[in-house]
């Protein structure tokens, strides 16, 4: 069970939204918050990642080069410039040209160039998976002198299709893009030395606690406890309950609930599955059980919670 993929999509809401910005120095741009997680990817020159005046202290300056890749956790607002003393400017809409899959924002003088892909995936921060609520706010992730192979590859591959469209970009890019966000989460977990690793970045490649994990993900409808998910582990109940705990951030039991909750609202948001049939595939006996804890995590009844997300669906869709 690709446990990394199940999490991600489990928040994913819409596809990535992407704009390639084009500046020539002096150039500035001040990004405001998005809905989801941002990311930038370098493909040409260089610039500064600027945390915004009123940030948190523990924010500073991330100079950038060709090939790094950032990753913004809570899409929070920062500023983009060639120099972190040019005087920052208000995004502006991004212009679509025909037959690209994106937009394209230019912005600056006429000094050096810098080409970057900066966009954003349209994730539910109302309910995070825990694995991504652990990461850092802001990852950087150089890819030049043979660090993270395939992250660099998927960045050149990307830069150009962007750089020189040809046919069959439009289906291209976006898929790239789509892709990108699990090659970034894959390239910081492996960066977490092992020694050092601590809560799911551990978790993943814990020999008692993984394997729970994926009996969980693979089957959210079976009838786990405690004592089944320990015998998995070949720990005692209590030693796995501990370990499980330390590491996932919530107690077995507590995670079950959770991923169970998380399936079925991504049933609810992507299929036409009947009520009794969600609850049946997210371990409940009735229907009524299953919409008492649905009612109980998310506020909403089923039947509410799948309207409401299919509007907003169509909403998104006509936003981009």
């Amino acid at each position: 069970m690709d446990i990394l993929t199940e999490a991600v999509g489990s928040m994913r809401t819409g596809q990535p939204v992407s704009v390639r910005t084009e500046g020539r120095a002096p150039w500035g741009l001040r990004l405001p918050p998005v809905a989801g997680a941002g990311f930038h990817v370098v493909l040409y020159g260089t610039c500064w990642l600027l945390p915004l005046e009123d940030s948190p202290p523990h924010l500073q300056p991330v100079p950038l080069s060709p090939g790094d890749v950032v990753f913004l956790r809570d899409g929070g607002g920062h500023i983009l410039a060639d120099h972190p003393s040019t005087p920052a400017e208000d995004e502006q809409p991004g212009q679509i040209r025909p037959g690209s899959p994106i937009g394209t924002v230019t912005v600056g003088g006429d000094g050096p160039r810098t080409s970057l892909l900066c966009g954003n995936y349209h994730l539910d921060q109302g309910r995070p998976h825990p694995l991504v609520r652990q990461l850092p706010e802001v990852i950087h992730l150089p890819t030049r002198h043979g660090r993270h192979p395939e992250l660099s590859a998927a960045v050149q591959l990307l830069g150009a299709e962007v750089e020189n469209p040809r046919l069959g970009s439009s289906g291209i890019v976006p898929a790239l893009i789509d892709s990108l966000l699990l090659y970034i989460l894959r390239a910081w977990l492996d960066d977490q030395p092992a020694a050092a690793a601590e809560g799911w970045a551990a978790a993943l490649g814990d020999t008692a606690v993984a394997p729970a994990l994926a009996a969980i993900h693979g089957d959210p409808s079976a009838q786990w406890t405690v004592e089944s998910l320990a015998d998995r582990a070949g720990l005692s109940r209590a030693a796995f309950a501990r370990r499980f705990t330390a590491l996932v951030g919530e107690p077995p039991m507590a995670y079950l609930t959770r991923w169970r909750m998380t399936t079925a609202a991504r049933l609810l948001r992507e299929s036409d599955d009947p009520l009794a049939t969600v609850a049946a595939r997210t371990g409940y006996g009735s229907e009524f059980a299953f919409a008492k804890a649905f009612k109980r995590e998310y506020g909403l009844a089923p039947g509410g919670y799948r309207r409401g997300a299919r509007t907003a669906g169509e909403g998104l869709a006509v936003a981009t």
